[in-house]
């Protein structure tokens, strides 16, 4: 090759790399632009096509933060009113708070193996048959045992005759706020919560409980 067609090549050469490298400069900057400024940059250019993703929504139009979580209840204090709730008895037919407005109501979240649930239930019993005229209604909130267990216990071997309830996956005792066991509540025919007890009850204590829960 001579010397003028390798003098020419190298002439073409360097005139070629500026553009290249300019022309490349371009072509980055236009994609960080886009990628930035997306459709505001270029009209009629679509979300996808800009690569901006939305915060998911449901079909109500609503983003995912600004659908309402499931309302799980507050803990509870004395002058409260009760959270209403539903749960099967042990024939599996629907038993619902809400099922006993007018009436005074005890709450007693308890299991089998709790022995302290087991002491107190006896007086349970005798506080639901000696205010049966006024129409006392005892739900026994069982939590997170099998029916089986339950009635086995409930009614095979003790006898009870007031109302067992399943909470087999304990929401209403976590709505409730019953974090040990037995603890009960107490709650007048206006559905307000008169007494929270954690621990085991006598005989005194519900009789006291009940002067201010039945009137």
């Amino acid at each position: 090759m001579s010397e003028a067609n390798v003098e020419e090549k190298q002439t073409t050469s360097k005139g070629r790399n500026p553009i290249l490298l300019i022309g490349g400069m371009f072509l980055l900057g236009l994609a960080l632009a886009v990628l930035l400024f997306g459709n505001q940059l270029i009209p009629g250019l679509t979300q996808s096509e800009a690569f901006v993703q939305e915060p998911a929504s449901s079909s109500s139009g609503l983003n995912r933060e600004d659908v309402p979580l499931p309302d799980r209840g507050a803990p509870l204090n004395v002058g409260d009113i009760a959270h209403d709730f539903g749960l099967p008895d042990l024939d599996g037919q629907q038993v619902a708070l809400a099922d006993f407005k007018g009436k005074p109501v005890i709450i007693n979240f308890w299991a089998t193996w709790c022995p302290p649930c087991r002491i107190e239930m006896p007086e349970l019993q005798r506080a639901f048959e000696e205010y049966q005229e006024d129409d006392l209604v005892i739900l026994a909130v069982n939590e997170s045992e099998r029916p089986d267990q339950v009635q086995s216990f409930f009614y095979d071997e003790m006898g009870y005759t007031y109302t067992p309830l399943l909470d087999e996956e304990a929401e209403v005792g976590e709505m409730y706020g019953a974090v040990g066991l037995p603890t009960t509540f107490f709650v007048n025919s206006a559905g307000e919560v008169t007494a929270i007890h954690r621990g085991v009850l006598t005989q005194s204590q519900i009789e006291s409980y009940l002067e201010e829960t039945i009137q």
